[in-house]
């Protein structure tokens, strides 16, 4: 564990006291809970059931989605942004856009393209503040509730999601999984394992929209007005 933790102990032993029990700090073993109905959920699914059921919850929280093969990926994204107006794009830098060909066609359309750069530092916000599209690939997707899970970091900047007017996300089809139970795990896993995880992971679902006021539906409110998944055929 890095770093120091203030009043632990004494924030410990008021949670003991109040239970009524002595602080433990060994030999605490979690639970093998008899009913775990979170695993149950879309267990048997395929993978183009998942697909199916991603479809389905977009249209509930506003979001586009289409479907698109590796070689016509970069086609489907530049109907994507020219469909919402062109203008400033920003990306993450990661290594999946070289990969399935997006950097070479992005510049072969003459889009106007900032690549997340960490050695600018703030520079970047600003880049994503003034911009009309950002860009990411997702690391996981859920299906049941159509959320791209990002894991920030490095060349990976969150704002890229979250200060464009409007947002893509490109889902590669190996990336969706049925909920986030499944989500939670594979954190959990790394963790355990002693691998450093993303100081940001974001769970995004859609576009930004809230209900706080008298549950009436609100998109657009802090973040992008607009979204759209692009699910892709692994290469």
């Amino acid at each position: 564990m890095n770093g120091t933790i203030h009043n632990r102990d004494t924030f410990l032993s008021t949670i003991s006291t109040s239970l009524g029990r002595p602080v433990r700090k060994e030999g605490v073993v979690r639970p093998a809970w008899k009913h775990q109905p979170q695993w149950k959920v879309l267990k048997d699914a395929t993978q183009d059931e998942l697909v199916e059921v991603l479809k389905k919850q977009c249209a509930h929280i506003h979001t586009d989605i289409l479907e698109t093969s590796a070689a016509h990926l970069a086609e489907a994204l530049k109907q994507v942004v020219d469909g919402y107006g062109g203008g400033q794009v920003i990306t993450w830098d990661d290594p999946r856009f070289e990969e399935f060909g997006l950097r070479e066609e992005m510049a072969s359309d003459g889009m106007d393209v900032h690549v997340w750069d960490p050695s600018i530092g703030e520079e970047n916000i600003a880049v994503a503040e003034r911009s009309n599209v950002g860009i990411t690939f997702s690391d996981q997707t859920l299906a049941e509730s159509g959320t791209v899970v990002l894991f920030s970091g490095g060349g990976k900047g969150r704002s890229v999601s979250l200060l464009p007017a409007t947002y893509i996300a490109i889902i590669p089809k190996s990336t969706i999984v049925p909920r986030i139970t499944q989500a939670a795990q594979g954190i959990h896993s790394r963790v355990v394992a002693g691998e450093k995880i993303p100081s940001c992971i974001n769970f995004i679902s859609g576009p930004s929209n809230s209900a706080d006021i008298e549950m009436n539906l609100v998109v657009g409110v802090h973040g992008p007005i607009k979204a759209t998944y692009i699910v892709v055929e692994d290469k």
